[in-house]
């Protein structure tokens, strides 16, 4: 993800929970991604647990991960 321009923002459902502030999330359309809280979002985020909605931001080169940014 190194432009914004090359990024996609999508909602997601948070369906498991793994070490490492990593997530799989659910997209709206069945996909399953690994997603991570971005840095400047540890902080400020509550805790995030299974069923949240969470929006990722996601490159679009890699449709498999995602970076979480707000909840």
């Amino acid at each position: 993800m190194t432009h914004k321009d090359d990024s996609l923002q999508v909602p997601g459902k948070v369906i498991e929970v793994l070490p490492g502030m990593t997530f799989r999330v659910e997209l709206p359309n069945g996909h399953v991604v690994l997603a991570h809280v971005a840095k400047k979002w540890r902080a400020t985020l509550a805790p995030i647990s299974v069923g949240d909605p969470v929006r990722l931001e996601m490159s679009s080169y890699d449709l498999n991960e995602g970076r979480i940014v707000v909840g």
